[in-house]
């Protein structure tokens, strides 16, 4: 009996030891936003800033678009830390679309001219098998709703 009390104890502490981290980690998280916003604001001034002002090359663009992406995808993140820390279970809609993110940022900034023929289809198979995981999760009806 007294053995199961300490398993007991030592799984509380351990539990508590993992929501102290994700604590930690959300806290560092919002850190590592608010950083990325602050380095979108400046790749915009620098942007505009350079000559020819208050112009923005393709290229210019496409760099804008990729910095909103990280910030966007670290917005992801913190949420499925919050979700977590919230209801200690991992959510997996929220997980796959913060990849289906990050993979359609990875397919804006790539530079085509550059890449092997292989890398791009293989870009566009994770893109796509991503997709059909999240119209499929997205059709399983929640536990809470049946």
């Amino acid at each position: 009996m007294k053995e199961i009390q300490q398993d007991d104890k030592f799984l509380w502490l351990l539990r508590n030891v993992i929501h102290y981290c994700l604590k930690t980690l959300g806290l560092l998280m919002v850190l590592v936003i608010i950083s990325g916003v602050v380095d979108v604001a400046w790749t915009i001034y620098q942007r505009l800033a350079a000559k020819p002002m208050f112009i923005l090359t393709i290229s210019d663009v496409l760099a804008t678009f990729g910095a909103f992406m990280v910030v966007l995808i670290a917005i992801e993140i913190f949420q499925n830390i919050i979700l977590y820390l919230r209801d200690d279970v991992i959510h997996v809609k929220i997980v796959i679309s913060t990849a289906l993110m990050a993979i359609a940022r990875k397919v804006i900034i790539l530079d085509y001219d550059t890449l092997e023929p292989m890398h791009i289809w293989a870009t566009g198979i994770v893109l796509v098998a991503t997709g059909i995981t999240y119209y499929l999760i997205h059709k399983i009806p929640d536990e809470g709703q049946k």
